[in-house]
């Protein structure tokens, strides 16, 4: 018998519980893998309390490393003690034992601690998706990222340096604004008490960014239009504040042109593009350009209180969990 986190009813983080179950065997292409370290995520909440529906009584979490415990009959990528890392699959990464398609998982290298994994693995690829392949940013390119001190904020700074990208990070508060300079954000505009469509329009000569990456939502979505240069696209990959709606298409027009994209990781991180994807944060981790920062440590039992804090904003860098 293992245990995990599951939730029988919508809401906030007091309808999570932590009970025994019994995982299911791996089907031909599954694979059963016991978590050494499970990540924590804004999509979590998203799923908890009813935005993302989904069938209850449900496990939680989407992301963690660990071991191969046992593989389907027609998996051929992974064996019994393989290290392995997902960010993908069905939900049930709150738990001791996950079973989810091989497809779904990477090989970690041994220079990458199950910590390390578990903290950098969904964040870490939605930055590679968004930076390598959404919009493909440039060296000498300024561009706009909101919540730079949070935990892919603190991923997107460090990786637009590596690249020479001139990367304005908004943040709330003179601490994360420090954190987000250290990191690599080339300027910071601190939103409790700037004008960040002013500040952008100064830091960039008047000339706006030609991309704006907003895991915000709908309290940043007029803001991040109004940072756009002519035909410049935004990229709304979250809703850390609800979701953007009621969205007049009209408005892109009259702010030049603009483009809109909604990407999900999902859409990215498929079989057979994934490990690539993986390999290249390996690389970057491991060659000491993106580092990752492991801030918040909570044992399994204790999600409640890691959503808790991760919704209140109270954290920095990532979050994990302990089974």
């Amino acid at each position: 018998m293992a245990k995990r986190i599951q939730f029988g009813s919508t809401g906030g983080p007091e309808v999570l519980e932590f009970v025994d179950f019994e995982p299911r065997q791996p089907g031909p292409q599954d694979i059963r893998v016991r978590n050494h370290a499970v990540g924590v995520n804004y999509i979590d909440n998203y799923f908890r309390s009813g935005l993302y529906p989904t069938p209850l009584p449900s496990g939680l979490g989407t992301e963690a490393a660990g071991v191969v415990e046992a593989v389907g009959s027609e998996v051929d990528r992974f064996k019994v003690g393989d290290r392995v890392a997902y960010a993908g699959g069905p939900l049930g990464a709150y738990s001791d034992l996950h079973v989810l398609p091989a497809a779904m998982a990477v090989r970690l290298p041994s220079s990458i601690s199950f910590e390390q994994a578990a903290a950098v693995m969904l964040k870490g690829l939605t930055v590679q998706y968004l930076l390598r392949q959404t919009y493909k940013v440039e060296a000498g390119e300024t561009i706009l990222f909101h919540a730079a001190a949070g935990g892919v904020g603190s991923l997107a700074c460090q990786w637009a340096a590596a690249l020479g990208v001139k990367l304005i990070g908004t943040v709330s508060s003179p601490a994360k604004a420090e954190r987000a300079k250290a990191l690599g954000a080339w300027e910071v505009i601190d939103y409790s008490h700037e004008d960040v469509a002013k500040r952008v329009l100064e830091l960039t000569d008047g000339k706006k960014c030609p991309v704006v990456y907003d895991g915000v939502g709908k309290d940043t979505w007029e803001t991040s239009l109004d940072c756009l240069q002519p035909r410049g696209l935004m990229v709304s990959f979250g809703n850390a504040s609800g979701a953007v709606s009621g969205v007049n298409l009209g408005i892109l027009s009259q702010k030049g042109s603009l483009y809109v994209t909604r990407p999900t990781l999902a859409s990215y991180a498929v079989p057979g593009a994934v490990q690539g994807m993986a390999d290249e944060l390996f690389e970057m981790i491991a060659s000491g350009k993106l580092k990752v920062d492991v801030s918040q440590q909570y044992a399994l039992s204790d999600a409640a209180k890691a959503q808790t804090a991760l919704a209140a904003r109270e954290t920095v860098g990532s979050t994990i969990l302990l089974p």
